[in-house]
């Protein structure tokens, strides 16, 4: 199974490509990951995408479609793939579409995380970590079993990040609103989108999940 994971920041994306990777062998592709890999193991591409990121530019769409096609030839990919991040826009997708057409390969299906602004912005502004182990906390849907003692190591120092909060969360929303969910119409013209409820709790929208892509492997 080859899948894309869509929906915005914080919507639960991340988690759940890896609870899939875990039960289906598929491997979790994210492009950061892969950029940070490539540019290590130097590989052309990783270097190509080195020269230009100390030269301060941004790394343009061929490259990154290089850097997905140097991860699919390695043997782990063969299970299948998550796709987390990538694509962004509608170039992004189109491009995609020819690399793996190239390969031999193609998208079994493009899931839409679906959450609504107000949920995500309750999400990621309430999020903090244990300053000694690093253990995530939730102010309203995970907070430790003893107030201000973390479960995982004793440690009563928390914090945030200085990016967790409603003006940023808002501008990034904005962002994804503006350039990635214009991808959506086209992988649903495609007859390739499936739509989850990302609200549920985590479990719920795992069983979703593996509801869908299990009916599309049959």
């Amino acid at each position: 199974m080859n899948i894309i994971l869509m929906g915005p920041p914080g919507g639960g994306k991340g988690t759940q490509a890896k609870i899939l990777e875990e039960k289906y062998g598929m491997v979790q592709l994210s492009t950061g990951d892969m950029l940070r890999a490539a540019i290590a193991a130097g590989t052309p591409v990783g270097l190509e995408a080195k020269t230009l990121m100390d030269a301060g530019k941004l790394v343009p769409d061929q490259v990154v479609i290089g850097i997905i096609a140097e991860r699919l030839d390695q043997p782990d990919a063969r299970k299948g793939f998550i796709l987390d991040g990538f694509p962004r826009t509608t170039a992004q997708a189109e491009a995609l579409d020819r690399m793996l057409a190239e390969k031999g390969l193609k998208l079994d299906g493009a899931i839409e995380i679906r959450v609504p602004d107000e949920y995500i912005v309750e999400r990621i502004t309430g999020r903090y970590t244990c300053g000694k182990c690093g253990a995530g906390y939730h102010d309203k849907f995970q907070q430790p079993k003893v107030a201000g003692v973390c479960d995982s190591c004793g440690g009563t120092e928390f914090k945030r990040r200085d990016d967790d909060n409603a003006l940023t969360v808002k501008s990034r929303l904005d962002a994804y609103h503006a350039k990635t969910a214009p991808i959506i119409p086209y992988y649903d013209g495609k007859g390739l989108l499936r739509v989850v409820d990302g609200t549920q709790p985590i479990d719920v929208v795992t069983g979703q999940l593996t509801g869908i892509i299990d009916r599309s492997s049959r």
